[in-house]
């Protein structure tokens, strides 16, 4: 598609009766639109900045691939706010199956390297949250306490439409809600939090080589997941 607009601009809404505040892109004056045909609001000025940078962005020819950012803002406005407990509880059972609970047996020289760069991060996670988890060694599951997945549940549900959807993609990155939680926390480390997730996937490269096309995989992934966790900062209006 041939690029059709030249100004990319701004417009701020305020809230009325019925809602519906946020900043609004305009291309040559006129407001943009979700898929769904509803406005694309967006709870502050610095992600929508950031997705007028993405029209600005663009070249002569349009180029879908670009619109990573404009593509969440519909499918929070259009999908999350309208079904926010279905995203909530999908996002929640990697909670229930979190990488950060499941550890190796005790006399295996990986499971040291779990209790040391894990153990820190699920016990700040359980004190900020309020929770108490269940560690595994081994694969067989078990389930976490209906007090602490209630918790988590509430902590999820209290989450906006587009927090909740950069912490789907985030979750689903890292197979890991405590990481995800703990990345979007104001002291995080983002990318010492999503290395600690790929704590096994590291291991093992190390242990066996390292291919270049996995790695490129990797790094790809890693990126996506700081994408996710910017984009919730953003949406914050951090």
């Amino acid at each position: 598609m041939k690029r059709f607009y030249d100004a990319v601009d701004l417009r701020r809404h305020e809230d009325d009766d019925q809602g519906g505040g946020g900043w609004q892109i305009t291309l040559d004056g006129r407001g943009l639109k979700t898929v769904g045909g509803a406005p694309q609001l967006v709870p502050s000025h610095g992600l929508a900045r950031a997705l007028a940078a993405e029209w600005e962005a663009q070249g002569e020819a349009i180029d879908p691939a670009i619109f990573v950012r404009r593509d969440l803002a519909d499918y929070a406005i259009d999908v999350v706010s309208r079904e926010a407990d279905e995203v909530a509880r999908k996002v929640l059972r990697y909670g229930e199956t979190d990488t950060l609970l499941y550890r190796a047996d005790p006399d295996e020289p990986l499971y040291a390297r779990q209790q040391e760069v894990w153990e820190p991060i699920v016990t700040a996670f359980e004190q900020r949250e309020r929770v108490e988890l269940v560690r595994v060694s081994g694969i067989v599951h078990r389930p976490q306490s209906e007090a602490s997945i209630e918790r988590l549940h509430n902590r999820l549900t209290a989450l906006d439409p587009f927090a909740l959807a950069g912490m789907e993609i985030m979750v689903s990155l890292s197979a890991s809600l405590i990481v995800s939680l703990m990345a979007n926390e104001p002291d995080a480390d983002p990318s010492g939090l999503w290395q600690a997730a790929s704590l096994e996937e590291e291991w093992q490269a190390d242990l066996w080589g390292r291919e270049a096309e996995a790695q490129e995989r990797r790094d790809q992934r890693k990126q996506q997941f700081l994408n996710a966790q910017d984009w919730v900062r953003l949406a914050r209006g951090d």
